[in-house]
């Protein structure tokens, strides 16, 4: 039993070893696996910084062409009324005006 035993003690101390040590990784390791993904990730987060940009000026764009066209509607409710008025006097005029 003692033979048997003193030839399994090393191959179980070299699968307990190779166990151990496979799970590691170096850093070299970690660092070029995680290279492309962190390459993406900066990509990524210049191409969200330049869309934030455009859509933060669109929205001012937006907004004042909002305010411009309310300012626009405003005007056209003041010609509107001048219009009207206009419209009333001359149909005042040719109703006090005598027909030939």
């Amino acid at each position: 039993m003692l033979a048997s035993l003193t030839k399994i003690a090393p191959a179980a101390v070299i699968l307990v070893g190779a166990l151990g040590l496979g799970g590691c990784a170096t850093k070299g390791y970690v660092r070029d696996q995680i290279a492309p993904v962190s390459q993406r990730v900066d990509a990524l987060e210049t191409r969200l910084q330049e869309t934030d940009g455009t859509a933060k000026s669109a929205l001012a764009q937006a907004q004042a062409a909002a305010g411009q066209a309310q300012n626009n509607g405003q005007r056209l409710d003041q010609l509107n009324g001048r219009v009207d008025g206009i419209e009333q006097r001359m149909q005042e005029n040719q109703r006090k005006r005598p027909r030939n």
